[in-house]
């Protein structure tokens, strides 16, 4: 029967025993800033009012969870720790800092009391682990040790590095120091201190027998502390079920779990705006492959429990299916990573899919590499991986919106799942892919692309890992390696390349050929885009970069000798006296012709002309306006919304707005400084008459029918 109660640490560390942490609970996390100093901080709070006299002063740490352990007869008490291990073991280290600090200042008698409770008596030591109280998880043992055996006065630079080496360090340093800061009351000081620590300090112990069911109070007070990721807690959830000897479970946690206490899945990875520790994300993306159900990141031990209980799967085997689909995404995980050389066809896919900053493609890699699939062959899984990536990188160069595409997987990993005799994985995708037609779905055809590229400022509206990608690919297409016939050694060399303008931002310098305004505005956007881009494999300085065109210091000689990669080779022959604006649309062509070929779709597929039309005017910007002739610069803008009638903008020939005597970007920038703050529609919120009858959206309209 269940037995709770209030306690103290002399309570539970006097007797006899042996708190065991499990070795599938996570390692010990507590750090200064967050659990070290604050505790140090309330210890001595609770010291200062039982100096006042308060004998009814304690202070509360938490509870802990505890269930005993069958016991031979004439040996150590033996308890797991289901919760609250990370204060039982700083209590331990705390302790023991405290009574090393004793020893030293030869207060024998005060050390005494405070040894009972961190070692057991000689008596009952089978092993020489049996001397600890507490013995944490088998990864934080040897810190654990090292610290709690050291002997006064202790050296910590010279014991072994480790989380609870430190923690040792900052108790033993801190209770020296308060020794220290009035050595005339030391004794006194002391003895409060040991008193507020061993019996003063509070925590409510829940004590359950051998035969109950742990994990279920485990759940429950699993979010206090440090939080627990989803690995963590399905980790306790797998390993509390695990039927077999100690033996047994060790071996299982080594062979199929311990590999997650690494750093590379301890890391955090960013899956849209949140960061996970990457155990955790891979685990939700492994459970939506195996379920083929959306799977909401905060859910996923919940999921992982209905799964279990859904499909009565037996630990074991559920555990070395999880290894085994850990061990590949690892695999393509670091392959992706490699810098040099050429790339698997699937470590390729998740290298260029980073740079996209996507992860909603992974579930569908874990299904693909699953036994299951076996049966699917390697140049079917490529062919599969051709048209994923063309639909994922055509959607992010026409900026397509993203918010919903991770259901849109789930449903095509759903229709491969269900694929009959006959069917290859990769047409079914085709044939899903192209039959989409709303915003989050379609794929973009070679006329949207092209329209797209040939006009946005690449350089600015692309994030430059995603714009670094995208030129990546067109060196290594033009090196042979999109056809399979190479004429080069290696691919470019990944991730390191700077991108170069041809002609310079501050082409104004070198290059001013007495544009008009109108002239010039037009300039400062085409020299963003793509066809003036260039990959060089080290910066130019900065005198170089804004050059003239010729000389034996011009920009096309700096280009020359900085490097030899073929996508600047038709910058650099060209022998015109000027790298013109005329040379950069032609090179736009030439590029944009490439990104086509290099990630196609399938003949004759087209995006629906209404649905382009649509999305084309959610792209305009007001310097779009300028070019076609709709708005002039100049033109002054008018706050249609009563509260702010009189306020007025005016639009510059850059096409960001003049308010106040600041410029602003996007017309809802601007906006928002009037209404101050929130959000704001800036396109309907302006008017470009005096009247008020017609706005920046009714002529962003008029702009996007006559393009499509």
């Amino acid at each position: 029967m269940m037995l709770t109660q209030v306690t103290s640490p002399q309570k539970i560390f006097f007797a006899p025993q042996r708190l065991v942490v499990p070795l599938f609970q996570r390692p010990y996390v507590w750090s200064k800033d967050n659990q070290w100093e604050p505790l140090w901080d309330d210890v001595l709070r609770l010291v200062e009012m039982m100096a006042d006299g308060d004998q009814r002063a304690t202070h509360f740490l938490g509870a802990v969870v505890l269930q005993s352990q069958e016991a031979v007869a004439g040996t150590l008490a033996v308890y797991t720790v289901i919760d609250g291990q990370q204060r039982l073991t700083t209590l331990q280290i705390f302790l023991d800092a405290l009574h090393a600090q004793l020893e030293e200042a030869g207060l024998s008698a005060l050390a005494g009391q405070v040894l009972a409770l961190v070692e057991n008596p000689e008596a009952f030591r089978a092993q020489p682990e049996d001397r600890f109280k507490v013995w944490p998880t088998n990864r934080d043992r040897p810190a654990f040790s090292a610290a709690m055996s050291a002997e006064a006065p202790v050296n910590h630079g010279k014991l072994i590095a480790g989380r609870l080496v430190d923690a040792h360090a900052f108790f033993y340093d801190a209770v020296r120091s308060w020794f220290d800061a009035e050595p005339q009351e030391r004794d006194a000081r002391a003895a409060l201190l040991v008193q507020a620590v061993t019996s003063r300090l509070q925590l409510v112990s829940i004590e359950l027998q051998s035969h109950e069911d742990a994990q279920e109070i485990f759940e429950t007070l699993n979010a206090r502390g440090t939080p627990l990721t989803a690995a963590d807690l399905i980790k306790n959830f797998i390993f509390q079920r695990f039927e077999g000897d100690a033996i047994a479970t060790e071996r299982a946690y080594q062979e199929n779990w311990s590999e997650f206490e690494t750093p590379f899945w301890e890391s955090e990875v960013r899956a849209g705006r949140i960061r996970y520790a990457r155990s955790s994300l891979f685990l939700t993306q492994w459970l939506t492959a195996r379920t083929l159900r959306e799977i909401p990141a905060r859910e996923v031990f919940l999921q992982f429990k209905r799964y279990v209980a859904d499909t009565k799967a037996d630990v074991l085997p559920l555990l070395r299916s999880i290894g085994v689909a850990a061990a590949k995404y690892r695999a393509f995980t670091e392959g992706a990573a490699v810098s040099d050389g050429l790339l698997s066809r699937i470590d390729r896919f998740v290298y260029r899919l980073d740079k996209l900053d996507s992860e909603i493609a992974k579930p569908l890699l874990i299904w693909l590499a699953e036994p299951e699939q076996a049966d699917i062959d390697e140049p079917t899984r490529h062919e599969l991986l051709e048209v994923l990536e063309s639909w994922f990188v055509r959607r992010a160069l026409v900026r397509a919106p993203s918010q919903g595409t991770n259901r849109l997987m789930l449903d095509l990993l759903v229709q491969l799942s269900r694929r009959e005799p006959g069917q290859t994985v990769a047409a079914i995708a085709v044939d899903f892919l192209t039959s989409q037609t709303s915003p989050v779905g379609y794929w973009p055809d070679d006329a949207e692309v092209r329209r797209e590229l040939q006009s946005v400022e690449a350089y600015k509206r692309f994030r430059r890992g995603r714009l670094l990608m995208v030129l990546e690919a067109i060196e290594d297409d033009q090196r042979g390696f999109t056809s399979g016939n190479p004429r080069s050694i290696s691919p470019i060399t990944r991730g390191v390349s700077t991108i170069e303008h041809v002609m310079p931002q501050e082409w104004r310098a070198n290059w001013n050929d007495g544009l008009d305004l109108a002239q010039e505005a037009s300039r400062d956007r085409l020299i963003h885009t793509i066809g003036n881009l260039t990959l060089v494999t080290g910066s130019l300085n900065a005198q170089l970069s804004n050059a003239a065109w010729l000389g034996e210091n011009g920009k096309r000689d700096a280009l020359r000798r900085s490097d030899t990669l073929l996508l600047g080779r038709d910058v650099v022959d060209v022998q015109d006296e000027t790298w013109s604006d005329a040379h950069i649309e032609k090179r736009s062509g030439r590029l944009i012709d490439a990104i086509l070929a290099i990630w196609p779709v399938p003949d004759g597929h087209a995006s629906s002309t209404a649905l382009s039309a649509a999305r084309a005017q959610y792209k305009v910007e007001v310097a779009d306006l300028i070019r076609a002739g709709l708005v002039a610069p100049g033109t002054v803008l008018h706050a249609k919304p009563v509260a702010h009638r009189g306020r007025t903008a005016i639009v510059n020939a850059d096409g960001s707005l003049l308010l106040d005597g600041a410029s602003y970007t996007t017309v809802s920038g601007a906006a928002r400084k009037i209404q101050g703050g929130g959000t704001v529609a800036g396109w309907n919120f302006w008017a470009v008459d005096l009247a008020l009858s017609r706005t920046l959206a009714d002529v962003r309209a008029t702009y996007a029918g006559s393009t499509n």
